[in-house]
């Protein structure tokens, strides 16, 4: 009869998952991961196979974890135009916090694998199209409140907030300064402001 594990598999995980989004995956090596995940290396291989998988399942972690609170932010009920301030604000907070490691670990593995290594990159595109899709929903929430113009491309919209979501990590990497990424978010963010003549349309309307 097979031993049970006598660790946490989300917990050894997450330590995994800390590693390689701090060193990368080809500077993360087993010994890393071994002394970082407090378990013995047959423990490791026995429980996630190889490096590869380990990070594969790492980048599953981080999708389940880190990013869904992202996500679940914009999808909070209510303004979405607010929501998708509130996403940014919690994308700042999360780059200033020195108790996790620098960047995204998407955005870090899109850079370093996503050309070779069609797993990785698979879960990262994945995990853009949800951020997109997210993006989209808060959009749409948004024009029906009258807070975007309605003849936006919402589409276009929503990949650009996140590609601007992936380049405000890539920029916390090298200037993590708050006011250098709140330059940053406000001009993202007024690019979402309906235009004059659209306010004025819409005043128009609503004092007819």
């Amino acid at each position: 009869m097979a031993r049970p594990r006598a660790f946490d598999r989300e917990a050894v995980l997450d330590r995994a998952m800390t590693a390689f989004w701090s060193k990368g995956y080809e500077a993360t090596s087993i010994e890393d991961l071994v002394d970082r995940m407090g378990i013995q290396r047959g423990s490791l291989y026995g429980a996630f196979g190889d490096k590869r998988a380990l990070f594969l399942a790492a980048l599953e972690r981080y999708q389940q974890v880190v990013a869904r609170e992202l996500i679940e932010t914009l999808e909070a009920p209510g303004s979405g135009l607010d929501a998708i301030r509130r996403f940014f604000r919690l994308r700042v907070a999360s780059a200033l916090d020195r108790r996790r490691p620098p960047g995204c670990l998407m955005t870090n593995s899109a850079v370093e694998l996503s050309r070779r290594d069609r797993g990785a990159a698979a879960r990262v595109g994945g995990s853009l199209v949800k951020m997109e899709a997210a993006f989209r929903r808060a959009l749409e929430r948004a024009r029906a409140a009258g807070e975007v113009s309605e003849g936006r491309d919402l589409r276009a919209l929503a990949r650009f907030l996140t590609s601007s979501a992936q380049g405000l990590s890539v920029m916390s990497k090298t200037f993590p300064e708050r006011a250098l990424l709140e330059d940053i978010v406000s001009v993202v963010l007024a690019g979402l402001e309906p235009d004059r003549a659209s306010r004025r349309k819409r005043g128009g309307r609503e004092g007819s």
